[in-house]
């Protein structure tokens, strides 16, 4: 299953915080570190936070920061909120969409499975799993110490 940049972005917000999650940081220097799009990012920061893995603040002083400790951000669920429901075909689609051998073909539950098994691995791991080489992350990122 490929992810959607949208995901992907999300992601690395929430490494780019966990790799110090003392400090509140911008969009314009996570968006720096990674290179990407600060519009996009927008978009991305204010997703996250409405979900509520994340704060906000805006203005002078202000920034974003986990909205709570990483070991409570579950990769599977993040995953999920960001890409909606999982369609890895056609014959899962709920718009209509109509494959021609959609009732007599097998391939929609081997598809489902696979599903399953690829969230059931994310939903192992926690923002704190993936982010335990905080040092190492923040060197890469270019974080500096508060």
């Amino acid at each position: 299953m490929k992810l959607t940049a949208f995901t992907d972005y999300s992601l690395r917000v929430l490494i780019y915080l966990a790799a110090d999650p003392t400090r509140r940081a911008t969009i314009a220097e996570i968006a720096r570190s990674f290179d990407i799009s600060e519009n996009h990012l927008v978009k991305v920061v204010h997703f996250l936070g409405k979900q509520g893995w994340i704060e906000t603040v805006r203005g002078k002083g202000g920034g974003i920061w986990l909205a709570m400790p990483p070991v409570q951000v579950n990769v599977g669920k993040v995953v999920r909120d960001t890409e909606g429901a999982a369609m890895p075909a056609v014959c899962f689609s709920e718009d209509g969409d109509r494959c021609v051998i959609d009732g007599s073909c097998r391939l929609k539950g081997v598809l489902g499975e696979a599903v399953k098994a690829f969230y059931a691995v994310l939903d192992r791991y926690t923002l704190e799993d993936i982010s335990r080489n905080r040092q190492t992350l923040a060197k890469v990122l270019m974080i500096r110490a508060a």
